[in-house]
């Protein structure tokens, strides 16, 4: 019986091995692989799609910034429903669970709740700020010259938002994919089998590469400055390898209240990228007068390609 318990669990592969010197090796390796594949990712929607002093464009160029548009807007869909929801959710639990703690309200989905209005309530007051004060030195040079799709693809296909709400919008975008980067970084670097390590560090480095891209993409579809572009990519790019970072340094000592104050964040992180995705970042690729099944065919395979990653997780 012990033979046929030690070939199950030999059978398992390397999850059951304990940690060892490789598997913190394989972190920090991961750690700069991350930093720097999620940089190039993110560079290349500006070497692709921006081309200085170029007014018109080809119909196919048009349309296939449109689609891969499109796409980005799965990504994002998907990342919300199967990623952030889910791993807030089971991060509070644990936590809750930790300090046993039972609640009849629905406190996670309050905090998700509360980050939805957040953004809300910040998107009107600087709404309000605007129309009393107009647009500050300081709004233009942020957005600067027209982004990505202005300078590439023409307009009856972007409604870009050019007012107050749509600088909260993408505040709340880069800050919540930030903070769950981190999370998610703190998560493998918590992580002590070595199969296990490997197996989420190559599940990370191809969600990264396709978030990057995809938020990249979003931001150019605005009048973003290209250096305000740059800051944001280099910001969430070192997000995740900083929550690895942390996560190692914090291996074998979990604290249920540090848990719960991160949960906290990471639903209040939920409820913003819940709101930018269903106000500004659906109805943006579905706001054609026209029935185009191809959009929704590429967005469907956005939300795929993201929950085909997700799936190697776990």
């Amino acid at each position: 019986e012990e033979k046929d318990m030690e070939k199950a669990v030999w059978s398992l592969g390397l999850d059951s091995a304990p940690l060892s010197g490789f598997a913190t090796e394989l972190k920090l390796g991961s750690l700069v692989t991350l930093l720097l594949l999620t940089i190039v990712s993110g560079l290349v929607p500006l070497f692709l799609f921006r081309h200085k002093g170029s007014t018109v464009t080809s119909g196919t160029r048009q349309r296939l910034l449109s689609l891969i548009s499109c796409f980005s807007g799965g990504v994002f869909l998907s990342t919300c429903l199967l990623d952030l929801m889910p791993s807030y959710l089971a991060s509070i639990n644990d936590a809750l669970q930790g300090l046993n703690i039972t609640l009849q309200f629905p406190l996670q989905e309050f905090i998700m709740a509360m980050g939805f209005f957040l953004v809300l309530i910040m998107e009107q007051v600087a709404m309000g700020y605007k129309d009393q004060a107009g647009y500050s030195e300081e709004t233009d040079a942020l957005l600067g010259s027209p982004g990505l799709v202005h300078s590439g693809v023409g307009m009856h296909h972007v409604h870009v938002d050019v007012n107050a709400h749509s600088a909260v919008r993408t505040m709340a975008l880069i800050l919540s994919l930030s903070l769950h980067s981190a999370m998610e970084g703190v998560a493998l670097g918590l992580q002590q089998g070595r199969g296990e390590v490997l197996k989420s560090c190559l599940a990370l480095l191809v969600h990264k590469s396709i978030m990057s891209f995809s938020l990249i993409l979003r931001l150019g579809q605005g009048r973003l400055h290209i250096r305000a572009m740059l800051v944001c990519l280099f910001f969430y790019s070192f997000m995740c390898p900083l929550g690895i970072g942390l996560g190692i340094a914090w291996a074998g000592q979990a604290d249920p209240v540090e848990q719960l104050t991160r949960s906290v964040l990471e639903g209040m992180a939920t409820g913003a990228f819940l709101y930018v995705t269903f106000l500004e970042i659906l109805p943006h690729e579905l706001s054609s007068h026209h029935p185009q099944i191809d959009r929704v065919l590429v967005l469907l395979c956005g939300f795929s390609a993201i929950a085909a990653v997700l799936f190697i997780k776990i």
